[in-house]
């Protein structure tokens, strides 16, 4: 595994590994070939594909916190992983949240605290530089609310540091300002169980009885800032927040007995087995520290499911280790699946390898489509006919509409038979998922209560699952590619295309929400409004083609850094190109029209001469975010099946009559 922030291994001054291929025909094609062979090859058995999802250093440090809030150490694994943290600290002794930004005090205080549970003495030069850091960023008081959390209940912060989140929140009726319904899916699965630990006030056995408080300027029971003041609407909130801790010895016993077994009711129904609470690490922790603290012993069967999800997380390697956010086989297996259809349309002949590979694919994504299961989307949309995907292995309760759409619009795509049932049930749900303005969100329909980002849990701004450009895209997409014969899909489409056409920058791009960014959010747009009848004359093409060609770097190819969530004035540019991002680049000018345009056969030189002799390519930084300004990803998968997409649908291009 590649660990990308390796100081070992810098990118700014590392040479390519690849062999150098130049662009004459036949060499296009030995590198289709190798790319091809290579993804096939990463092919499971049982038809999907899984490549590791990376994120920064905060879920492999909650690991650590994890076995020491429990007293259940694995001495070798705890190495691992601190060996893992180690090698990802930046010159200014921080850790980032991505490749080669700037560090961020939450996640250097969690690997802090990690690293010294694991056996790292204060006095190391790495721990010196680190306690530094956060010193000078204001102290470990001035982390968000989930590493506060965590420091409350290790004891070195008081619970009043933390935000009010009585379980009695789990009784509130749906017309309250606050409910679960009005917030996103990922901030429901990792509240909930929150509640409980917050309210009892959860206790870390700490068998080593570690303490950080050299990290506090103040010290943590005389700090009176925990909860910054941003807005008028935050100072209310916080004011609400000091009510509800006052009023608290007036709430009935039977009252929190009632919400403490709503509250873990709500996670069982939704465990999800051995893929976990929302299938998402954050919330498979702190639902298996919940159920734990309400007496659920450890030899108990579910229990045992819950700490099997979050170890099936992990990737362990031979020197270092660390735990992934979530997996990733959905979405994947359409992507990949997608590169290899693109390499075989210009083909008359059929492909039994190909064929067969697709064909176990779709196969594999027919046994995963969701129908009558029940899912929190229902709250909003009770009559619809469920048809969508999760994300990951099993998801029930959490389909989203973005894996949705893509998997759908591979499957039309195709070509293959018996597919037609699975493609409009998935259709007819994406229909019926939009939202009032026309857009899309990606697991809920109008989630845009707003203002419930400045309540004090939500300092990290990422409470909601609003529409956004890049997932209404992937709708539009699929509905206009399978709305021949079904014209019952053309309204929901005309209001996508009004939706994204809104959306679009003044500068012609559009933001990126799930992957970085403007160069992400622009292809997005582009591939879905390639199925439309609008003409490529149409402006919002051309603005969008020519915002590409601009932020073209000398070297043919593209890229943007994750900074650009920070600072909008340096969108779609990095200091170095990448190959996943020229590859979204290329494929949107092509879809825009531009094949033959001089911008994009620099571009497919730059893949060309990046791939490396395996057959694929190696990029080595952070390829979209979880939470933009939060939390970032690095999608394995997306430095090998989108290059090889781009220099087949140039091939395509080509080859045109």
């Amino acid at each position: 595994m590649f660990t990308d922030t390796n100081p070992q291994t810098q990118t700014s001054n590392i040479s390519s590994s690849s062999t150098a291929i130049y662009s004459k025909p036949y060499n296009l094609d030995k590198a289709i070939d190798r790319a091809e062979d290579k993804l096939l090859s990463l092919q499971n058995k049982d038809g999907y594909w899984l490549f590791e999802l990376e994120a920064d250093c905060t879920i492999s440090s909650e690991y650590i916190l994890m076995m020491h809030y429990l007293d259940e150490i694995n001495e070798p694994l705890q190495v691992k992983i601190a060996n893992y943290l180690r090698s990802r600290q930046s010159e200014d002794g921080s850790f980032p949240l991505f490749t080669g930004g700037p560090g961020d005090i939450s996640g250097s205080v969690k690997v802090y605290y990690a690293l010294k549970l694991a056996g790292d003495s204060p006095d190391l030069p790495h721990m010196s530089r680190l306690r530094n850091y956060i010193l000078g960023q204001g102290g470990a008081a001035t982390a968000n609310v989930f590493t506060r959390i965590e420091l409350a209940k290790f004891k070195q912060i008081p619970w009043r540091g933390v935000p009010y989140m009585p379980v009695e929140i789990m009784l509130l009726p749906r017309w309250f300002p606050f409910h679960l319904d009005k917030v996103s899916y990922w901030s429901r699965t990792v509240m909930v169980p929150l509640f409980i630990l917050c309210t009892l006030k959860a206790t870390a056995k700490n068998p080593k009885k570690i303490s950080v408080s050299e990290l506090f300027v103040t010290p943590p029971d005389e700090e009176q800032h925990y909860f910054p003041e941003r807005t008028v609407l935050n100072k209310i909130f916080l004011g609400l927040d000091l009510l509800g801790r006052a009023t608290r010895p007036l709430i009935p016993k039977k009252a929190q007995d009632l919400a403490i077994k709503k509250a873990k009711d709500w996670i069982i129904e939704r465990l999800n087995g051995e893929d976990g609470l929302g299938g998402i690490c954050p919330a498979m922790m702190a639902a298996y520290e919940a159920l734990l603290l309400l007496g659920m012993p450890k030899d108990h069967e579910l229990i045992v499911i819950a700490r099997k999800a979050i170890d099936k997380l992990l990737v362990i390697n031979e020197h270092d280790a660390y735990c992934q956010p979530c997996l990733s086989p959905v979405w994947d297996t359409a992507l990949a699946a997608l590169a290899l259809q693109e390499v075989h349309k210009s083909s008359d002949r059929v492909n039994p390898v190909i064929n067969l590979a697709l064909t176990n694919a779709y196969d594999w994504l027919k046994s995963k489509q969701l129908s009558d299961e029940p899912g929190d989307w229902r709250i909003t949309k009770p009559d619809l006919a469920g048809g969508g995907w999760a994300f990951q292995f099993e998801n029930p309760h959490y389909p989203d509409v973005d894996d949705t759409a893509v998997v759908a619009f591979a499957m039309a795509d195709s070509n293959l038979p018996d597919l037609d049932q699975s493609i409009h049930r998935a259709t007819r749900w994406v229909v019926g998922m939009q939202s009032k303005n026309g857009g899309y969100g990606a697991f809920d329909v109008d989630n845009t209560c707003y203002y419930l980002n400045e309540i004090p849990f939500a300092d990290h701004g990422a409470l909601l699952d609003p529409p956004t450009s890049d997932v209404s895209a992937r709708c539009a997409m699929l509905m206009a590619r399978v709305a021949k014969n079904h014209d019952e899909y053309l309204p929901a489409l005309e209001r996508a295309l009004e939706y994204i056409r809104n959306e679009q920058e003044d500068d012609g791009s559009w933001f990126g929400r799930w992957g970085t960014n403007y160069i992400y959010g622009t292809w997005s747009v582009l591939l879905g409004l390639e199925q439309t009848n609008l003409p490529k004359t149409d402006p919002i093409y051309t603005k969008a083609a020519k915002w590409l060609k601009s932020k073209q770097r000398e070297d043919g190819g593209w890229g943007e850094d994750n900074y650009t969530y920070h600072d909008k004035s340096v969108s779609g540019s990095y200091h170095f190109s990448t190959a996943f991002q020229t590859s979204w680049a290329v494929l949107g000018l092509m879809a825009a029209g531009e094949a033959h345009s001089p911008e994009v056969k620099a571009g497919i030189d730059f893949i060309l001469h990046n791939q490396q002799t395996d057959g694929v390519w190696n990029d080595k930084c952070f390829t979209a975010p979880g939470f933009p300004k939060v939390f970032y990803l690095k999608y394995h998968g997306y430095d090998k099946f989108f290059p090889l997409w781009a220099l087949a649908r140039y091939r395509n291009e080509l080859n045109k009559k």
